[in-house]
């Protein structure tokens, strides 16, 4: 009967650990229940586990039951060194039935001190694939005997081997933990380095006073508001302000607000709580809880609806965010950019966007300036994206001098980010080395660019070369008339531009000025400049 016991006893053991191992996300609280099983169910006190650290041979307990924190600290031994060292050493495991008369056991811990009770000590060695990981030892009443030592031995090293593939996962965790966290470190020196505004691309005036606002700004904690169209990198000027603060260690959140539909932006803004609406099974933090500590990014921040404003707002005055369905505050510590394309004044006085609101997020206002008020840096730019495109798509593309007149020349609706369109276009599709005047006029031409990204000509369906060079021939848009009267061709082309933007869009000037990249203010100035006649809003 007492074999009987012993076998079940030592069955609910295993299973118990089992499901300790497979339950517990966290390995080390694992490890942690199971040598409290080992006390409760086997009567085997102060377990200890000891491992290596990297590829030192100085085993240190890292988890124990029993013992104080400082006694776990105490508990060092080198490879051969006590009873513990020699286990490891010799890979096979040690009984000794009365610790107070055998001279290797130390008691490194100081947790033995009482001299009344006979107490034996068990080491069994951690073992995985023929790699030493560590020890397993742990301390038993003496009174059992030899034989009840030895059933001990053979149950622990059961329980060892199944604790050494556990040990070998949290190796592997923590090796990986520090692989992403060396990764994470690389990457943010990288994005730093990348979105320094030492290393904008520019060197106008315009460009060096922005450069100026924003190490001026990134110092402090206060609320910043990016201004300028479409295209004008306030995204790049977001993450310079960023990763020139202080908190360029901490996370960088970035939210479209035009992207996500009205009915989700207040959920991804603030989170929700589990069951707060149809589909919340679970509860989540909202976007200014992930950027707690650094910094949030609203891009399109004129296109919220009122009722997230008012929210905002809040978030803004008193730096508290509260989930959908929980009137539980959540302190944060979130620096805040705004980013649009909106005129706000206009907004405000229309009644489309909270006034209130506009005078928190207006604290220090950056403009952007369109690349049609700096075309000296169009040169730079050029080059950069060239030298760029090049290296991605294995060519050898230069850009000749009567094509850069043609970029200097062209306003630009679509600002830098157009620009780098046309240029990777150039470099991709170019089929000789050089890239002329009349490459470009026909790029311009023919791929007229969305805030989409995609072209017109592709929004429509496709254009064969033929028609390519048709549409060119039709231009009369040769090497030579752009040469020598390049001004005018520019013209035209905006000119013809616009007129198939408005065909395309049914005479729809909101549309056509979306499908040009650009705002339905700069659609009509531009249809007044070149005389076109055009109805809708």
């Amino acid at each position: 009967m007492e074999s009987e016991h012993q076998i079940i006893q030592e069955l609910t053991t295993l299973f118990s650990i089992s499901q300790e191992l497979a339950s517990c996300p966290d390995l080390d609280v694992a490890l942690v229940k199971i040598l409290a099983i080992l006390d409760q169910n086997l009567g085997l006190h102060r377990s200890s586990i000891l491992l290596l650290k990297g590829a030192s041979d100085e085993l240190s307990t890292e988890i124990a039951h029993g013992l104080s924190e400082e006694e776990k600290e105490r508990g060092r031994f080198k490879k051969g060194e006590g009873i513990t060292g020699m286990v490891l050493e010799s890979g096979e495991p040690v009984i000794v039935p009365d610790i107070s008369l055998e001279p290797r056991f130390l008691n490194r811990t100081g947790s033995r001190l009482s001299k009344k009770e006979k107490t034996a000590f068990i080491a069994v060695p951690l073992i995985f694939q023929g790699r030493k990981l560590g020890v397993l030892s742990a301390d038993r009443s003496a009174s059992g005997g030899k034989e009840s030592l030895e059933e001990d031995v053979r149950l622990l090293t059961t329980i060892s081997s199944i604790m050494a593939q556990a040990v070998l996962l949290r190796h592997s965790f923590d090796d990986e933990k520090r692989r992403l966290q060396d990764e994470t470190s690389r990457l943010e020196h990288a994005l730093k380095n990348r979105y320094t505004i030492s290393g904008w691309i520019g060197r106008s005036k315009l460009v060096a006073q922005i450069a100026e606002s924003v190490h001026q700004v990134a110092a402090s904690r206060a609320t910043v508001l990016i201004l300028g169209e479409s295209g004008t990198g306030k995204e790049v000027i977001a993450k310079a302000i960023h990763f020139n603060s202080p908190r360029n260690k901490m996370p960088f959140i970035q939210i479209n607000c035009a992207a996500i539909p009205e009915t989700l932006l207040e959920s991804e803004l603030f989170g929700h709580e589990k069951g707060a609406f149809t589909g919340a099974s679970l509860s989540r933090p909202g976007r200014f809880e992930a950027a707690n500590e650094g910094t949030i990014f609203l891009d399109e921040i004129g296109e919220i609806p009122p009722s997230v404003q008012v929210k905002l707002l809040r978030v803004l005055q008193e730096r508290v965010v509260e989930r959908i369905g929980s009137n539980r505050p959540i302190p944060i510590d979130v620096r805040i950019v705004a980013a649009t394309n909106r005129n706000l004044d206009q907004e405000v006085r229309m009644n489309r966007f909270r006034e209130d609101l506009y005078y928190r997020l207006n604290v220090i206002p950056i403009y952007l300036p369109p690349l049609r008020h700096r075309k000296e840096d169009i040169p730079l730019l050029l080059e950069h994206f060239r030298s760029r495109f090049i290296e991605e798509n294995g060519r050898d593309v230069r850009i000749a001098s009567d094509a850069i007149d043609v970029f200097m020349e062209y306003d630009w609706p679509g600002n830098v980010r157009e620009l780098e369109n046309i240029v990777e276009r150039l470099v991709v599709m170019a089929r000789k080395d050089v890239i002329t005047a009349s490459d470009v006029v026909q790029t311009l031409a023919l791929f007229p660019v969305h805030s989409s990204g995609v072209s017109a000509v592709e929004s429509s369906g496709n254009l064969s070369v033929s028609g390519r060079e048709q549409s060119s021939t039709q231009r009369g848009a040769t090497v030579h008339e752009i040469n020598t009267d390049l001004p005018d061709t520019i013209r035209e082309l905006e000119r013809e531009r616009i007129l198939k933007a408005l065909e395309r869009s049914g005479g729809v000037k909101t549309r056509a000025a979306l499908a040009l990249g650009i705002t339905t203010r700069q659609l009509v100035y531009r249809m007044e400049k070149y005389g076109i006649r055009g109805e809708g809003s």
